[in-house]
């Protein structure tokens, strides 16, 4: 049977549908049994409900160390697409591994050669509990379900599916003072009102209830109101607790999830690619996040141009600094945030990427920092995102209003925005363009991996001695070090040559173990100094080291290069005296 016939016959539909908790652990035991000496699965963890954080480790001796690749999806619960695309990047991996000539993204043959030789770990769904009820229920989900208001008596807004219909969406009621109105060309679909507007006004309140209502005053709706924490803000660097950062949780990794991702990739100190898949936007988001490019290493900035010019090509995204162009207020950081921990505490390449170019679909014109795409929306281009859901979109994202009663606020509608398909996420007909964009960009960046390689030689000394010479170089795109930022990590160790022999003897003198240092790779990011085209000279060979040993008698040396980064490789050559 043909390889892709193959994966058609195993996979659950991730690539044209969301799938809930059950076919998603469905999809993963079904690779894993098919091809066992390729996917491994596991679980770093459980739920605050009990359902597994699934990891799928892909290549062939997961357990032999060398460079790696992390992606996880849908940590924000809402964001369902990060599953899709990281259920197709770990497809795409399988194929390249078991198909005899893989035709991948235009990807020639050594790069799948290099790519067999990489590990993939793969997180598909990073809160499951949450995007079990989105799914379930379409409640709104920040990550994750547990809603613990302590010991606080103040009034709030709790998701309630309160009319009974399995779904819970929004509700409005008619208000004077209202700030909403109804869009004429698009009825139903609700507008910021202005001053000309002449009503009915309403109010919108999430479908639920109020807790602590004492008859009169209505709080104003919160995201986080009974969903208190974002996965997104509970990671350890540059933590800031909850009256400085909303959704921080009470203290770093006070989730099991962000928990169990952080102890998990600490103890990979071989990761040095990270994709964090969230929705929607159409963008990658790459480092700084808390500084301006200005400050930021010039080595560094010149690998995420490069991968920048792949998004572009690739997937039809734009990369853009967090700092610059993706912080919410002006010089305002985010705190806590999972990429500033894959960038600056594991020394990854990392980046996010919201999927789902829905404001470029739109016809929404470019903003001049993109994060004000979802703020800073004219009535024309709201508008216009209605007239595309009508149209393109089968009407998906809009429920018609319907009178309810409601027993704390009286006569009130309920209906409106249904985002699951076509605004938090891209309509089912879109998911495997945006599967097939996303997995060439990132096997792409897999590709960067250093890649060591030993070549032995000896050369016989007379009188029972025989000298080893050893020459080692990083044949890869990337240093040993990853990234110049990453140098300064206490664990980022060099290379370590060691040499062991059976049957003859090391000379007294010869170590038996050598610090190497790092060794360059042979790339240097999009632009970063390079020579002009009319002076081309390359750099020297710090890519390279040599070794000598001598050795007395006959029998097995044994060289080994290592470094927690790049794993281990071995050559052994015979001796004879």
């Amino acid at each position: 049977m043909k390889v892709e016939t193959l994966l058609g016959k195993l996979s659950r539909g991730f690539r044209s549908d969301f799938l809930n908790y059950d076919e998603l652990t469905a999809q993963l035991e079904a690779w894993s049994s098919e091809f066992p000496e390729i996917v491994r699965l596991t679980s770093i963890g459980r739920s605050g409900e009990g359902r597994e954080l699934w990891l799928l480790t892909l290549g062939r001796e997961p357990d032999r160390v060398r460079p790696a690749v992390w992606v996880d999806g849908n940590m924000h619960a809402s964001e369902l697409c990060g599953s899709n695309v990281a259920l197709a990047i770990a497809e795409d991996v399988v194929h390249l591994h078991v198909a005899d000539d893989p035709k991948l993204h235009d990807l020639p043959h050594h790069v799948i050669e290099r790519l067999r030789r990489t590990l993939f770990y793969i997180l598909p769904r990073m809160s499951p509990d949450g995007a079990e009820a989105v799914l379930s229920s379409g409640r709104y989900v920040r990550s994750v379900t547990r809603d613990d208001p302590g010991a606080r008596n103040r009034s709030r807004w709790v998701a309630e599916d309160v009319d009974k219909d399995g779904t819970m969406l929004s509700m409005r009621q008619r208000d004077a003072a209202g700030e909403y109105v109804e869009c004429r060309d698009v009825p139903g679909w609700m507008l910021p009102r202005d001053i000309e507007d002449v009503g009915p006004f309403y109010k919108i309140y999430p479908e639920g209830r109020i807790e602590n209502y004492d008859g009169f005053e209505i709080p104003s709706p919160h995201f986080l109101s009974d969903n208190r924490t974002d996965l997104n803000r509970n990671f350890p660097y540059a933590w800031m607790p909850e009256h400085a950062q909303a959704g921080a949780g009470e203290f770093p990794l006070s989730e099991p999830e962000s928990r169990a991702v952080v102890a998990a990739t600490t103890a990979l100190p071989h990761l040095f690619a990270w994709l964090n898949l969230h929705t929607f936007g159409g963008v990658f988001i790459r480092p700084l996040g808390n500084k301006p490019d200005a400050q930021m290493q010039r080595e560094d900035l010149a690998v995420f141009d490069q991968i920048g010019d792949w998004a572009r090509r690739y997937a039809g995204y734009p990369m853009v600094s967090g700092y610059e162009e993706f912080t919410y207020e002006a010089d305002k950081p985010l705190h806590g945030d999972l990429i500033d921990y894959a960038y600056h505490q594991r020394g990854c390449i990392a980046m996010v990427c919201e999927l789902w170019d829905l404001f470029r679909q739109a016809g929404v014109a470019a903003k001049p920092r993109f994060v004000d795409h979802y703020s800073k929306l004219t009535r024309s281009e709201l508008v216009q995102l209605a007239q595309w859901d009508r149209e393109r979109n089968r009407g998906r994202a809009l429920r018609s209003w319907t009178p309810f009663r409601h027993p704390q606020l009286g006569e009130a509608e309920i209906g409106g925005l249904d985002p699951r398909s076509g605004i938090w996420n891209p309509p089912p007909e879109e998911i495997a363009q945006i599967c097939a964009g996303q997995s060439a960009v990132l096997l792409r960046v897999a590709a960067l991996a250093p890649d060591i390689r030993t070549q032995l030689a000896h050369t016989p000394l007379g009188r029972g001695l025989t000298r080893i010479d050893a020459n080692i170089e990083n044949r890869g795109y990337l240093p040993t070090y990853i990234l110049e930022s990453a140098r300064k990590l206490d664990w980022n160790e060099p290379l370590i040559a060691e040499c062991e022999t059976r049957g003859c003897a090391l000379e007294e003198g010869s170590r038996p173990r050598v610090s190497l240092g790092h060794l360059d790779g042979w790339g240097r990011g999009l632009f970063f100094d390079a020579a002009g085209f009319h002076y081309q000279r390359s750099r020297g060979n710090a890519h390279r080291r040599r070794l000598s040993w001598l050795v007395r008698g006959s029998g097995e040396v044994r060289i080994r290069v290592r470094s927690c980064r790049t794993g281990e490789v071995a050559q052994a050559i015979e001796v004879r005296n």
